[in-house]
């Protein structure tokens, strides 16, 4: 990684302070110059698209320095294919000496930049927002940039993500790489930052975010909403959803403040899926721990997205999923624990890069198959025998699970493939054939504990792995992860790879309906 973030401590612990005075920058010179300046970038080398050097995603995020915290502020017409109102603020960090700070933002119009309340010239790069401030930014320095802009809620022609147009309104969908399609970010899971959501919509709209409320201000036939997290999110997890929605809540384990957003006219018939949210939390906390957020919810959207998405304590799903009869209920209620799973494994514990994702959709994976196997007799050893058999193909289609292949442009569900769902959650049934129930479980805790609120990656799991087992997994993780043939499976020398033609289950969770309901036998469709 070109960009290593700063401990989350430092960054939560420090992100709450006030920015430092903002300093002299000639400001009077900067008034003199023509308008038209401050639409440009200073003479010099024309400005590029730069990132952190994702192997997946190469422009992604970008260098030089740590973001701290987003205000984002939104004005909603009320129309979902009109570009709303917006101004996003960032507070962080310089980790270098820069002239220039480049942002990601490819889906809207840019009408000002401040750098510490000074005008500053801006250009875009590809999918990159390239500021210049009056004068370069010393390394170890706090910076504010504010960014006057529109967010286009109509999909550009060539991808999908970011805002999601619903059939009441709006909502967000930015994973992996879309939250720059909605606001100017550091959009790479490595940068998180806390973040302050403010959302202006007509009277008869209801507008929620991430994280807990703290202000409500009704005036002039418009309502404004803010929400703030209470823990560092990566961008891809943010949330922000409008609609004439009904804002559900209850109470979960210690406490918990739980709270679901529905179409307010389906808020009956959605009912008998949200009251089981409490019960899946408390399972969860059975087996990882205490629940890593200030609140969780289900965030059920009128339209066909053709995935279901963790967004930080609140999680996004189609209306379609609770309410085509032809899925059975232990097949919603396990992909409702897939995706309550990733609070632990995938947001509170962010992947450090995107060739990391198998320890997210693994782990979710895992603990939505083995729901089902205690709570509705789907075996978990017989879900993995029938991915082991089908494991070489998914890695030839999509890449070993540590090593996925860069997705294809244009391509919807991009890097999330068999591979590093069912294909990751067979390397944990591995794992824990090789070390052991206890030790599994212990390492399971371990991982959670350790990395709350950061970002990990493959290299932290395996010296952790090895650390609780107390051998050396090298090899073992080694063939696993990254050789292009499955190795044979631990105390199972019998099961085979399956020829072509067999279908073998996958995670439903943020891959096309279709491709869902092929991957799942007939047998399990029809009971």
């Amino acid at each position: 990684m070109l960009l290593s973030p700063r401990a989350q401590a430092h960054r939560v612990g420090t992100g709450t302070g006030r920015p430092r005075t903002t300093r002299s920058r000639r400001l009077a010179l900067a008034l003199l110059a023509p308008a038209v300046s401050v639409c440009l970038v200073a003479a010099g080398a024309p400005p590029v698209p730069l990132g952190v050097g994702d192997r997946l995603y190469p422009h992604l995020g970008n260098p030089g320095y740590d973001v701290a915290s987003y205000d984002l502020a939104l004005t909603y017409s009320g129309s979902n294919d009109k570009p709303l109102q917006a101004v996003t603020t960032i507070d962080g960090w310089t980790t270098g000496a820069l002239d220039r700070i480049n942002l990601d933002f490819a889906h809207g119009e840019v009408r000002s930049v401040e750098v510490d309340g000074e005008p500053a010239g801006f250009a875009t790069a590809g999918e990159d927002l390239v500021i210049t401030p009056a004068r370069p930014l010393p390394r170890g320095d706090w910076m504010r940039v504010t960014v006057r802009h529109t967010s286009d809620p109509v999909s550009p022609g060539d991808r999908d993500g970011g805002w999601v147009r619903t059939a009441d309104g709006l909502a967000m969908a930015n994973q992996a790489d879309a939250a720059h399609l909605v606001f100017p970010c550091n959009d790479h899971p490595s940068d998180k930052a806390m973040f302050t959501v403010r959302v202006t919509a007509p009277d008869g709209y209801t507008a929620v975010a991430n994280g807990l409320p703290t202000d409500v201000d009704r005036a002039a036939r418009a309502t404004t909403w803010t929400y703030r997290t209470l823990h560092p999110m990566a961008t891809e997890l943010a949330q922000v959803s409008i609609g004439r929605s009904a804002v559900l809540h209850r109470e979960g384990p210690r406490g918990l403040p739980v709270r679901d957003v529905v179409p307010a006219k389906d808020r009956e018939a959605l009912e008998p899926w949200l009251r089981k949210t409490p019960d899946q939390i408390a399972w969860m906390e059975s087996k990882v721990g205490p629940y890593p957020f200030e609140t969780y919810g289900v965030l059920v959207a009128d339209t066909a997205t053709g995935f279901e998405l963790e967004t930080q304590t609140l999680s996004l799903f189609e209306k379609g999923l609770f309410t085509e009869p032809a899925y059975p209920a232990w097949y919603v209620e396990s992909i409702m624990v897939h995706e309550l799973a990733h609070q632990w494994f995938g947001d509170s514990v962010s992947p450090r890069t995107w060739s990391d994702l198998w320890l997210n959709e693994g782990h979710a994976t895992w603990y939505e198959a083995l729901y089902a196997q205690e709570k509705a007799d789907r075996t978990l050893e017989a879900r993995m025998k029938a991915a082991y058999g089908a494991s070489d193909r998914w890695r030839t289609a999509g890449g070993p699970p540590g090593a996925p292949k860069p997705p294809k442009p244009g391509q919807k569900i991009g890097i999330f493939r068999s591979n590093v769902y069912d294909g990751a959650a067979l390397v944990l049934f591995a794992l824990r054939q090789e070390i052991g129930q206890e030790a599994f479980d212990r390492l399971e805790r371990s991982w959670l504990d350790g990395h709350r609120d950061a970002t990990a990656g493959t290299a932290d799991f395996v010296r952790l792995a090895a650390r609780i087992s107390g051998r050396d997994l090298g090899s073992f993780f080694q063939h696993w992860l990254y050789d292009e043939k499955t190795p044979p499976m631990p105390g199972h020398p019998e099961w085979k790879p399956v020829a072509p033609a067999a279908r073998a289950p996958a995670s439903a969770a943020k891959t096309p309906a279709s491709v869902a309901k092929a991957s799942r036998p007939a047998a399990e469709a029809s009971e």
